[in-house]
């Protein structure tokens, strides 16, 4: 088989540089036109390549793989020098090294003057490794998460005649693509056909005004653009880095293909540098650069901005605002505005102001009591053998008091439970896309939910069908059916509707027959070949897609499609959609006489009554099909009224009038589709209402098909008076006579509002922006909305939650989405509620551990400088404390599973307070008693036990029992209380499911034994030495004692008892320009954490270009301007259909 093909990597990439009608020229006149350009790839375009991995081979050797390589991963070795660079530990490894210095030059004892600096040495070196584990392990659980989201991108091809669908990394050149309305192009190729198809490619080009794509002016389509309008099939050309955006991610990053990879050198060994037509002088604008920066698979340390964009209500007067808070998001790495992380940023720096005036305190009173005591009362001269230690001791107290009291396991607690509950919730049929939807879904007050496929199983069948003025449920029988009918109905169903549709053989005997594609098409196809006894693929074998004249594809705002067919007398134009408006396009119906009749106003109000809503309140869909003929003359007489009217420049063709040619209709029939309610919905939505989350259907079917959904799914209650409109009425209701929404109608409605039928995107969208401007309620909604169509990005990105359908779901949708449900299933969505929430209360018990902790030791800590001079726990043993509570508890804490009775209870909302009274009992309880049990033993602890006084030592003196027990019975007491903080709501049974999480019994074991190991052989290191059995008894039992008190604590009215940390629905950012803030520890690390998920994430986030942030185009991020400006304005939520006006395949299913 020979190798060269007759066109080049080079001459390919070449033409897809020209745009419009040049590129239209170009490849006619260096081509012949693309039929021929498939020649040249040897290709047959009806049949596509052959499933033989030889040739495939050949084809990714001559023109490249589609893949765009990523960065290489950082390093254990970088991971540990960025962890290395927190400030805190910059400082203890200085005062480590003077230690050490001083030890060995100035001790009297310098044998052993180094090992305490040595010590600082190690604990530093123990907490990088640590952090640099945790952030490694974070790296690989994220590329893992990506790895999964890329091998669920498929894209339809045609292999061997046959359409198959396969991973875009498995696509060639010369493949033939199938793209369809929603899809995402995987990359550059020639248009061979297609229907109406408008392509958004804002991603490269930064323009956001959609372009209509037809083989006669702009055959050429761009990789990484999206498919907003139509069907069609493309000639792939080019693939990964020789593809316009793979160029473009040269350009970015630097990253060449390696020498002699495919398109890199042509067959005269002329390199060619990568260049791109889409950018004067190759400059590329900013936002184009940041996009592909983040699509690319970029996977460097930019913190890429969350694209969840939130536009003031007022564009005009919000503009200049959007722009720096978009710019500051930019900076600072992230969404930055979920309810948890709200809550922890202010609680962080709380703390942090806290902890640092205790570690100052705590350094300026050791020198104080050194230089009254030492030289004011004393009278003594400076002694360099021991001053200069005793002054670095005491900043290195001041440190480790810093350490421990700064919360810098806060944000390692976070990464961990979200790394976790990412992990976690994928088995659970949720695809987690951005991190911080995870515990915002837990707070969730609202979920908008489609029906198709979400509630109801996808699961299509005609039961019903109105055929002659009679209704049939069952197969029809010859002769009882007019023929004219069943030709006309069978190739109305078989040739209008997408050839990607389509019935397969069940996988196991005894099953359902496999539907591929859209379900509601599926269906009728279904009923073609069952009920009606004729072949769907004989009639599309007659009438292949190249023979079609024209196609109206399904939108949102049509409710229909429409496919004109050359036939022997002219052509013929057939209809199906929405029964209500496909009926009011019909003049005359099909009799059972074969004759046709006129429908008048009379007979269209008794189908619509007797059928159309008949067939609605049992719950069926409701489709009806129509066709017209048009003869030679009617084309002619249609060109002439197409003349007159005013068109559109691009609607020239014979048929593109759609007013024109789709009315006059002659009425085939209605078929009533249905479609079950899944079995385990309406317990979710039961489960729902006791977590006090309202569901709200929102979906593009009859009222009345919806109403009788709703009933069997629990949504709408008889008892209670909730309302049901359709998309017409609700418009209606919430804008003023200047057609604005007000919010005030808004608020009149939603609470009440259930169902929103005959809806558009558009519709969705101001419900969406209306419930969560709203301020009836105390705390603002948090909504979740589910969406599959390529409309649905503006109200899936408004959305505090968007989910999008894995199945039935478009690209552009997914893309918009937060999670994506790998099954479709609303079951998935509840699922995702208590994940959230046990993220939730995971950093909840970390933080009542965790404070606890701080509490004590910083107490401790400052009563004992205060008293004698010094800390009863060391820097080292507070480096070990401090270990503890960091990595090991958030480890434990923060891995806890979920269970049911998280759904018992109501959403916390976004300003509860963080530490609630239950918290506060438990910290302030158990610090209270562990504060005096350790002064007791530091007081009068040698008279307990009758040991030496290990009070008033020098601080280069050996270790002793008393102070060893005092360290000892710290710790227990703090890994005892790490089985209390388990529970936070009061609960007494502290030990309930904890066999569970076999984490946390690991790390309480092994915490228990290295404290032992410490406690009996850290020997000067740690300053401990060994204890008798009898000594070691009373360790463990105070350490056990803190089970006992908890029961006491939980006793305790919580009601009296003040709570912290409350906030608003809004929370202001930390001032950046605070230099006081920025070195502490805490922050730092916020900032680090950030840093390693966005770098993680960009390949699964896209983020909109700074282009449309600062014109406002991005065509995901619906603005509020409705809301002050007319409806005719073009603005707004009208230009969702506009700018976006089709849906895919399972929006028809939702809409229709």
């Amino acid at each position: 088989m020979a190798t060269k093909f007759r066109t080049t990597a080079r001459q390919l990439r070449k033409m897809m540089e020209y745009r419009g009608v040049e590129g239209r020229d170009y490849l006619q006149n260096n081509f012949g036109g693309g039929g021929e350009l498939a020649g040249s790839l040897e290709v047959d375009p009806n049949v596509g390549l052959p499933a033989n991995e030889e040739e495939l081979q050949r084809r990714r050797r001559v023109f490249g793989e589609n893949v765009i390589p990523n960065r290489p991963p950082k390093t254990y070795l970088e991971l540990a020098f960025e962890a290395a660079k927190d400030p805190t530990l910059i400082v203890l490894t200085v005062a480590g090294m003077i230690s050490i210095i001083l030890g060995v030059t100035v001790e009297e004892d310098k044998s052993i003057g180094w090992i305490e600096g040595f010590a600082i040495f190690v604990a530093v070196i123990v907490v990088i490794n640590v952090t640099a584990f945790n952030d490694y392990t974070k790296e690989k659980q994220f590329r893992s998460l990506q790895d999964q989201i890329e091998s669920t991108q498929k894209f339809a091809v045609l292999r061997s005649d046959d359409v198959v669908q396969l991973i875009t990394s498995e696509l060639v050149v010369g493949d033939i693509a199938l793209f369809k309305y929603g899809d995402k192009l995987p990359a550059d190729g020639v248009v061979l056909q297609c229907n109406d198809v408008m392509v958004d490619e804002s991603s490269l080009t930064g323009e956001s005004q959609l372009v209509r794509k037809s083989t006669e002016k702009d055959p050429l389509l761009l990789s990484g653009t999206q498919v907003m309008e139509g069907t069609g099939r493309m000639l792939i050309t080019a693939v990964g880095l020789n593809s316009q955006s793979g160029i473009i991610f040269q350009l970015l990053t630097g990253v060449r293909p390696a020498k002699g990879t495919a398109g890199e050198e042509d067959d005269d060994g002329d390199k060619e540098p990568p260049s791109t037509g889409l950018f004067q002088g190759g400059a590329i604008p900013q936002g184009v650069k940041e996009r592909h920066t983040s699509t690319a698979g970029q996977q460097g340390d930019s913190n890429g901005a969350d694209d969840k964009d939130k536009k003031p209500r007022d564009a005009e007067e919000g503009k200049d605002k959007k722009d720096d808070e978009d710019k500051e998001k930019q900076q600072d790495g992230g969404h930055g505005s979920s309810v948890l992380q709200n809550k922890l940023t202010q609680m962080a720096v709380s703390i942090s102001y806290a902890g640092s005036a205790a570690a100052i305190i705590a350094v300026l009173v050791l020198l104080l009591r050194l230089a009254i005591e030492s030289f004011a009362i004393e009278k003594r001269a400076w002694d360099s053998s021991k001053d200069p230690s005793t002054i670095l001791h005491a900043f290195v107290t001041g440190i480790t008091v810093l350490v421990v009291a700064i919360p810098e396991g806060l944000p390692l607690a976070v990464t961990i439970s979200l790394a976790y509950s990412v992990k976690k919730m994928l088995k659970d049929n949720n695809l987690v896309r951005h991190l911080h939807a995870c515990e915002t879904m837990g707070n969730a007050t609202v979920i908008c939910s489609d029906k198709t496929g979400t509630l109801t199983t996808n699961r299509m069948t005609v039961v019903r069908a109105y055929l002659a003025g009679r209704t049939h449920s069952s197969q029809l029988m010859p002769g009882e059916v007019p023929q004219l009918i069943m030709d006309r109905l069978s190739e109305c169903i078989s040739i209008n509707s997408s050839y990607t549709s389509k019935i397969l053989p069940p996988e196991r005997e005894g099953g359902f027959p496999k539907q591929v594609g859209n379900t509601t098409e599926c269906a009728m196809l279904g009923y073609v070949n069952n009920m009606m006894g004729r072949s769907y693929e004989e009639i599309r074998q007659r009438h292949p897609v190249d023979m079609f004249e024209k196609v109206f594809t399904f939108n949102s705002d049509r409710k229909s499609m429409s496919t004109v067919i050359p036939t022997a007398e002219g052509y013929r134009l057939f209809c199906k959609g929405a029964s209500e408006i496909v009926l009011e396009k019909c003049s005359q119906a099909v009799a059972f006489d074969n004759t046709l009749t006129p429908l008048s106003d009379r007979d269209h109000a008794e189908i619509r009554i007797n059928v159309v809503e008949t067939m609605a309140e049992s719950g069926l869909r409701t489709i009806c099909l129509a066709y017209r003929d048009f003869t030679h003359a009617d084309v002619k007489a249609l060109q002439t009224l197409q003349q007159n009217a005013d068109l559109a420049p691009e609607e020239e063709g014979k048929f593109d009038n759609e007013a024109l040619v789709v009315s006059h209709l002659t009425c085939l029939g209605v078929v009533g589709i249905e479609d079950p309610v899944r079995d385990e919905v309406p317990a979710a939505i039961r489960q729902c209402a006791r977590a006090g989350i309202t569901v709200r259907m929102v979906t593009g079917d009859n009222k009345k098909t919806a109403q009788a959904i709703a009933h069997k799914c629990g949504i709408l209650d008889p008892k209670e008076n909730h309302t049901v409109m359709t998309g017409k009425e609700f418009n209606a209701a919430v804008r003023n006579q200047a057609g604005m929404v007000e919010q005030a109608l808004v608020d009149r409605i939603w609470p009440n509002l259930r169902v929103l039928a005959r809806s558009s995107p558009a519709d969705k969208y101001t419900m969406v922006e209306g419930i969560i401007q709203s301020k009836l309620s105390k705390a603002r909604e948090v909504v979740a909305v589910t969406g599959d169509g390529t409309n649905d990005g503006p109200a899936l990105k408004r959305a505090d939650v968007g989910f999008a359908m894995g199945i039935a779901g478009t690209d552009v949708a997914k893309e918009a989405s937060d999670i994506i449900l790998t099954d479709d299933n609303f079951t998935s969505i509840v699922k995702a509620v208590m994940w959230g929430r046990n993220v939730y209360d995971s950093i909840s018990k970390f933080l009542q551990f965790q404070l606890t902790v701080n509490v004590v030791a910083v107490l401790i800590s400052l009563i004992c400088i205060f008293a004698i001079k010094e800390t009863p726990l060391t820097a080292v043993q507070l480096l070990w404390v401090n270990l503890i509570m960091d990595a090991f508890a958030s480890l434990a804490l923060a891995t806890e599973p979920p269970t049911p009775d998280l759904l018992n209870r109501k959403p916390y909302g976004r300003t509860k307070p963080l530490i609630s009274r239950s918290i506060f009992r438990s910290i302030a309880g158990h610090a209270v008693y562990q504060i005096i049990v350790i002064l007791v033993l530091v007081f009068v602890g040698e008279d307990l036990f009758d040991i030496d006084n290990g009070r008033g030592r020098a601080l280069r003196d050996p270790a002793t029992q008393h102070f060893t027990i005092v360290f000892n019975v710290f710790v227990m007491m703090q890994v005892f209380n790490e089985i209390n903080s388990r529970k936070i709501h009061g609960e007494r049974n502290v030990f309930e499911g904890v066999f569970n999480n076999p984490i946390f019994v690991g790390i309480f074991v092994g915490t228990v034994v290295v404290q032992a190991v410490i406690t009996e052989f850290g020997g000067i290191a740690f300053r401990t030495t060994h204890l008798s059995p009898m000594q070691w008894m009373w360790c463990l039992f105070l350490g056990c004692s803190e089970l006992l008190v908890n029961q006491i604590v939980v006793s305790i009215p919580k009601h009296p008892l003040p709570r912290f940390g409350n906030t608003t629905a809004v929370l202001p950012e930390p001032d950046r320009r605070d230099a006081k803030i920025l070195w502490m520890r805490s922050l730092w690390r916020v900032q680090q954490q950030i840093r390693v998920v966005n770098a993680f994430r960009g390949t699964i986030e896209r983020r909109p270009s700074v282009f449309q942030l600062q014109t406002g185009n991005d065509p995901y991020a619906m603005s509020s301007p409705n809301w002050s400006t007319p409806r005719q304005s073009g603005v707004g939520l009208a230009r969702v259909a506009s700018v976006s006006p089709s849906t895919n395949a399972a929006s028809q299913e939702s809409d229709v």
